[in-house]
């Protein structure tokens, strides 16, 4: 039987490091800046404590090219924004560009969302302030922490990806 969850736990140390585990495999990883809660609020920039689907994910194709999974992955466009304004109808969404309310970037210039997995936090049943964009994500040089996201290499990622898809958990303890 194959695994369906990728556990991730605290790294002795420091409060933004992490180990995760995917059955085999066990590598490091950066979470957000202010370590883990079960209180998460936007820009806490806390991990949430909590066990989060994988809903699908985004790529930047001309960095990455194909890539070996089952999970529905989309490749990043110029245009696609992610909504991180509370007020706004379109809060933890995907939007299009131009876009007024604040967002992020989903084709970044660093690189951290060339491959990027949603995990469903506050997407599925949304909550003003609750925390926006808590992705899956690749590492910043130095295992930088997130603002609330989970980060591996691209090395480690791609030994992931071929044993993910949708609706696989990710337990963060």
């Amino acid at each position: 039987m194959r695994p369906s969850t990728i556990v991730v736990r605290p790294a002795p140390g420091r409060k933004s490091r992490a180990i995760v585990r995917f059955g085999a495999i066990t590598v490091p990883a950066a979470i957000g800046r202010s370590g883990r809660t079960i209180l998460k609020r936007e820009g806490d920039g806390a991990t949430p404590i909590a066990a989060m689907r994988l809903i699908s994910g985004f790529r930047r194709g001309e960095r990455n090219g194909q890539l070996s999974t089952s999970l529905p992955i989309r490749r990043i466009r110029a245009d696609m924004l992610w909504c991180d304004q509370p007020g706004d109808a379109n809060y933890n969404r995907l939007v299009r560009a131009p876009f007024a309310a604040s967002h992020e970037e989903m084709r970044r210039g660093d690189g951290v969302y060339d491959i990027c997995l949603v995990m469903d936090w506050n997407i599925s049943s949304r909550a003003r302030n609750r925390g926006s964009a808590i992705f899956f994500h690749l590492i910043r040089p130095g295992y930088e922490p997130t603002a609330g996201c989970v980060a591996v290499s691209l090395s480690d990622m791609r030994r992931l990806l071929p044993h993910l898809r949708k609706g696989t958990i990710v337990r963060v303890l």
